[in-house]
């Protein structure tokens, strides 16, 4: 009898080799459902925060201003993936994957219970869910990716196509949350809504308890350094975790003031000032070699052009939210749809297309035509480009309208915005998600998590701040947005268009190949 027969925990050889899910290794199969159902609680948030915010106190909500919602929803969707970069950290240094991820969904099941009893505690309990879903999230997402690299130790064209499926899968978890969860805060009430997005995560850790065990084995256990140091990383992460606490104290009770906009700005200039001396670290006493440092710079070009795609596409939760409310007819059969539903719609695109995305990576890699990540980056941001162009044109339908009324458009000019978005969101995301895991140092590969997910941090609070430029009495701001936004990612692929062969170049330099 082998050993894991007796223990039921497969060895890390078994779990990559057993492509019982779909072709794949079973535990995608496990990642993919623990990662649906988190995807499931966080996007099943996100949509209601600033619809719940601007709302009238007699509504409901808090009665803010469009400008200060926009920003806390950027606030807080930034330092969810800001906290990827310490989360990643203390996976790599205490805690390894498995553990990470596990005590991560806890801790945001318990940030969707505060943000429930919100009903009861207003917005102290609130701004505290806010808060522990940030640190919850920041354990998990960039250590549930890494363990998906994990299962793909040849890398090659199958883990883009698994990162494919798995990115399916974080889309199906943010279809059904934005629909359910959408429905029950718009129509019946916002904390019902809010409760029903934490069920999700409910169901997520007992999906990980129940299968993480037979189906990844070791793979994520391990912590490389020496017990000496994880303590010293323990002390680490406690203290800062206390600090964090003191510093929530503090603003809600009013001693330190927060002013959301400027907080936002500068945390946008702060992430790249950190992002930068981080790649500086690593090149002078990261005691990488010259072919890691090689990636290291791909790396940082991949992180730009990510950068920029999410500052666009994170638009979603603001200022295409507030669009979808505002200016879109969304009477379809005599059924007015709520506007967290248009939300969704990106999640049923990924869904649909993220299949053929898989299957054409893998198609091409077999006749060794494979796009490099480069390549794709480029498509994925003229695509993002084209989609705010239709929204440059149908802002510009609205304005034309005139009168004493306000225009309303009809549901495809966002339908067709979100489709373009999706196409280059599913030419970026998983491919980023791959070169990451496929170009990070070993020792780095949870860090490297963190920075990719930064890259999402900046998109967000950009995207916040922008989100009050769509507004019933300033309809003049928005053609200037979305113009703006598409010039902007237009720029950025002819750039990445001439940085396809070098980067390329390098990546081949140091044996990293896509196919």
């Amino acid at each position: 009898m082998t050993e894991s027969a007796k223990t039921g925990t497969p060895t890390a050889s078994e779990v990559v080799e057993n492509r019982s899910f779909f072709g794949h290794p079973r535990g995608l199969g496990t990642l993919f459902g623990v990662e649906m159902w988190e995807r499931f609680s966080y996007y099943g948030l996100r949509p209601l925060l600033i619809l719940f915010m601007t709302a009238a106190l007699l509504d409901g909500g808090y009665g803010f201003d469009r400008t200060t919602a926009g920003a806390i929803v950027g606030i807080y969707g930034a330092c969810v993936y800001l906290a990827s970069l310490p989360g990643g950290w203390v996976a790599d240094r205490w805690l390894g994957l498995q553990r990470s991820i596990w005590y991560g969904g806890i801790i945001i099941a318990l940030g969707h219970l505060s943000i429930g009893l919100s009903a009861i505690f207003k917005q102290p309990a609130f701004f505290l869910g806010l808060v522990l879903i940030v640190i919850g999230t920041g354990l998990l997402k960039p250590n549930i990716s890494a363990i998906v690299g994990d299962l793909y130790p040849g890398g090659g064209a199958r883990r883009d196509a698994g990162f494919s499926i798995y990115y399916m899968g974080i889309n199906t978890g943010a279809f059904l949350g934005q629909i359910v969860t959408g429905y029950l805060g718009e129509r019946v009430g916002w904390h019902i809504g809010f409760g029903a997005a934490g069920i999700g995560m409910v169901c997520g850790l007992i999906t990980f308890k129940i299968f993480a065990q037979r189906t990844l084995g070791p793979i994520g256990t391990d912590v490389a350094v020496p017990p000496a140091e994880q303590q010293k990383a323990k002390k680490i992460a406690l203290s800062v975790l206390g600090a964090i606490i003191i510093a929530v104290a503090l603003v809600g009770s009013g001693v330190v003031p927060f002013n959301p906009v400027a907080v936002a700005a500068y945390s946008t200039a702060g992430i790249i000032s950190i992002v930068i001396l981080y790649f500086a670290y690593l090149f002078v006493l990261g005691g990488l070699s010259p072919d890691e440092k090689k990636r290291i710079v791909v790396i940082g070009v991949l992180f730009l052009a990510a950068a920029t795609f999410w500052s666009a596409f994170e638009q979603a939760p603001t200022s295409l939210n507030l669009f979808a409310r505002d200016f879109t007819d969304r009477v379809v059969f005599g059924f007015e749809m709520p506007a967290t539903w248009f939300q969704s719609i990106n999640s049923f695109f990924v869904i649909a297309f993220a299949p053929v995305f898989a299957a054409l990576w893998v198609w091409l890699g077999k006749r060794g035509i494979s796009p490099s990540s480069p390549a794709k980056f480029t498509a994925g941001l003229f695509m993002c480009g084209v989609a705010f162009y239709v929204m440059l044109l149908a802002s510009n339908k609205v304005i034309a309208g005139g009168g004493g009324s306000i225009v309303k458009v009809s549901v495809w000019w966002l339908t067709g915005s979100y489709l373009l978005q999706t196409l280059g969101e599913l030419s970026l995301s998983p491919v980023g998600l791959s070169s990451m895991t496929k170009l990070a140092p070993r020792r780095y590969v949870g860090q490297m998590m963190g920075v990719w997910f930064m890259a999402s941090a900046v998109g967000n609070l950009i995207g916040g701040l922008v989100g009050g430029n769509i507004d019933p009495e300033k309809l003049e701001l928005m053609p200037v947005l979305f113009y703006r936004t598409a010039m902007s990612l237009f720029v950025a692929t002819g750039i990445m268009a001439l940085l396809i062969i070098p980067l390329r170049n390098m990546m081949k330099s140091s044996e990293v190949t896509d196919h």
